[in-house]
Parts: C-alpha cells; structure tokens; sequence
C-alpha cells in the first residue's frame, strides 16, 4: 500500500536521538553558547567554564588569528573565489596552501577540502572500485563509515584496535582481491574521537610487510596536535612513510572548517579529477585559506611547541585527576577525554543540567548512536586556552558529581527543559 513519506515520518519516534527531540533540543541538543570563543562563555542566561569546542590550540580568538582573518575578509570578502576548484574556483593561494601542507606532513602533493566531512566521504568513493575491498575499524568515524557505505565491492571491519582480528580480515581481504583482480584499502583513525584513543597505526604500518594493501587514516583530531612538530598521529608513531592516504581536517587544531588529503602526487592528481565532492561544490572562500596559511605558521613554529606544550600540560592534568577520582576515561590516550558514568539517559540528564546549572561547567553528554548502545560520556575537550584553575574546579565539580551520584541524587525524571529555559 502506498504510503506518504511525510506521515511515516511524522508517526515516527524520531530516531535514536531525535526521539529526545522535545526535552533536549536548545539544551542538550543544538545548544547556544555565546559570547568570545574559548574556556570562559555563556549558556543559558549564565557564565559556564566551557569544554566543548574543537579549539585544541586555543587558535579561534588568537590575536594575530583573528587578525588576518578579518584583513583577509575585507581584501576578499567571503565570495571569492566563486566556482568550484575545477571550473573558476583556483588561485594561488589555494596552490600555497596545498603545498605548504603537503610539506608539512612531508608527502609529495596535497588537495584540500571546502569541507572535511563531504572530502573524506567522496575520497573513499574515488579510490575504490567495485574489485577492490576495503578493511576498516569498527569503531572509525561517521565520515568514514558513510564512504565505505557508497563502495559498491566487499567491505570487512576488524575489531576496534585489535591487530589480530585486523591481520585476520587483512588476510581475507587480500585474498578476496586478489582472485577479484582488485586492491586492499584499510581504513582507521590516527585518534578515536570519542574515545580519544589512539589508532595502533604503527602495528597496521607492520602488517603491510606481509600483506599487499594501502593504508588511509582520518587524523581529524591528530593534525596539528600529536607527534613532535605536530604533524599528526603518524608522526607520533613513526610511520608518516607507511600511511599512504593522510587526512587531515582544520576543524580542531586550526579552529576553522575545511580539511585536506596528501599522498603521492600521482594519486592527489587521480583525487582532483575523480572526487565529486569537490568537483560539484564551490572552492573554500580565499579568507579561509588565507587564514589557514596562517594558523599553518603558527602550528609549524616555536609558538606552535608551546601551545602543544600547554595544551598536553592541561590534558594530563585532567586525565590524571579523573582517574585519581575513580572515574573511568578508558585510554584516553589523546586529548579527547571521555568521562565514562554508569547511569541511564535520564540520570545523566540530570547529571549535565547539574554541572551546568550549579557548577556552571559545560560539557557535552554523548549517548548512541554516536556511541555503542549502554554507554553515556561526558565528553571533555581540553585546549591551550584552558588553564590549570580551570582543571582544578572542573575535577572538585566532578568529585562532589560523583558523591552525589552514588547517594542516588539524580535518579530521578529528565527534567523539562522548556520549564528551565523559561525560567532564565
């Protein structure tokens, strides 16, 4: 029988998260913080302490940042270049950029993206054809899962950061292709961002000693962070020679959207022609790039250490202090640091209007799909920009949390949000 897809939608629950739709959105969901970016802001009618931005250096409000980023607009304003790279969209500013990161993450050429989701996804749909398969972890990122869903061959995930479940669906893998005629591509994260574990980059990198295959990473949450000049988790591991597609985005060391691939340059080459992301979409506006020329600088310069510098100073002080505090973070090997509660969805509503209405301390709570079912995380993001005060109010606000979640405080009805925003 025919059925309206509007009435189906609209007897729908709403989904895994839009089922909360009513008592989360403008507070749980699509919240509004306001005022200058950074560790101190405003939500709901209040100061908060706020560990909830992509800002890993602190960048989005740094002077010479804000700066050129504001001559930038005035010089260019925000339309051009209009097109796509392809059709009217290059300038050399675009060339600059691209080879100033391809030096940086030492591969021979780079492309960039307008924005890292959409670039990540129509990477994998260029790469692979129907011969080839694709190997991934179970645990990697929405963008990766939604462009190995677009591949059309076989496709195997291993167990989370487990070598041997890897080497065991490699080998699958490459014998598949290789009676198919086609390739392995193996697909992980240089760091979970959920979890903030790091992808066991350097065991993969072992395995291409045995086994004939490729290896990509998203490094989303590693670019600019991890490694001794930042160039990323491959770095920090050793293996920037073994990963053969590395992408990295702008959204969390750099504070700005967009994002790019380097690898070989006859392989960037194939990608500029083949990714329809790209092809069908405007070129990112000239006072991004111009900005991200400079936040580039910064990131490959002695102020850039030193950001790094504060930024893991602050992290391991907050990892440290959870775990002293019985808290369960689970690896949190990077600076994404999960605080793991065993509560239901509605004890860890109550949790989070706690923190945020009393302790004035925000932090997202995660629950699935973006996670496994029966799980809940207070997901902290530490920067340069935070300081070591802010650590030590943020661990007694999660030590006085936790006395009361044992004593049953919060095992009561989600509240309303309605009711709460009104009363601001």
């Amino acid at each position: 029988m025919f059925t309206d897809i509007f009435e189906r939608i609209r007897k729908s629950t709403g989904g895994p998260i839009g089922q909360y739709r009513e008592k989360a959105e403008g507070y749980f969901a699509f919240p509004r913080l306001e005022g200058e970016l950074g560790p101190n802001m405003r939500f709901n009618g209040q100061d908060v302490l706020c560990w909830s931005l992509n800002n890993y250096l602190g960048l989005a409000n740094h002077p010479e940042i804000r700066k050129i980023d504001a001559e930038a607009a005035a010089k260019w304003g925000l339309a051009y270049p209009m097109g796509s790279r392809m059709m009217t969209g290059q300038t050399h500013l675009h060339e600059e950029l691209e080879r100033r990161l391809a030096a940086f993450e030492k591969k021979e050429a780079a492309f960039e993206f307008n924005f890292g989701y959409q670039g990540i996804v129509s990477t994998i749909d260029a790469l692979v054809n129907r011969h080839d398969v694709i190997v991934y972890d179970a645990e990697d990122h929405a963008c990766l899962l939604d462009g190995i869903r677009l591949h059309v061959g076989s496709k195997y995930k291993f167990r989370h950061n487990d070598i041997k479940d890897c080497e065991r669906v490699v080998a699958k893998a490459c014998e598949e292709a290789d009676k198919n005629g086609g390739g392995v591509l193996l697909i992980t994260e240089g760091v979970f961002g959920m979890t903030g574990a790091l992808g066991i980059l350097d065991q993969i990198a072992a395995l291409k000693k045995k086994y004939n295959f490729r290896i990509m990473i998203d490094d989303a949450h590693g670019f600019g962070v991890m490694g001794e000049h930042g160039r990323g988790t491959s770095e920090h591991f050793g293996v920037m020679d073994e990963i053969d597609i590395y992408i990295g985005a702008y959204a969390k060391s750099m504070a700005i959207i967009g994002g790019f691939v380097a690898a070989d340059k006859d392989i960037i080459d194939y990608l500029k022609y083949n990714m329809r992301s790209q092809i069908y979409a405007k070129s990112l506006p000239m006072p991004i790039v111009e900005g991200c020329l400079k936040r580039l600088d910064i990131i490959d310069s002695p102020e850039g250490d030193a950001l790094r510098a504060q930024l893991w100073k602050v992290t391991r002080s907050l990892q440290k202090g959870f775990r002293e505090l019985g808290f369960d973070i689970g690896p949190a090997e990077a600076c994404v640091t999960p605080v793991h509660v065993k509560a239901g969805v509605n004890s860890a509503a109550n949790i989070a209007v706690a923190l945020r209405e009393e302790y004035h301390i925000f932090c997202s709570v995660v629950i699935y799909p973006v996670i496994p079912p029966g799980m809940v995380i207070f997901r902290i993001i530490p920067t340069a920009a935070h300081s070591m005060e802010d650590v030590e109010r943020t661990l007694a606000a999660f030590k006085d949390m936790k006395e009361r979640l044992d004593r049953g405080e919060f095992d009561k009805e989600m509240p309303n949000m309605s009711i709460l925003k009104a009363e601001r």
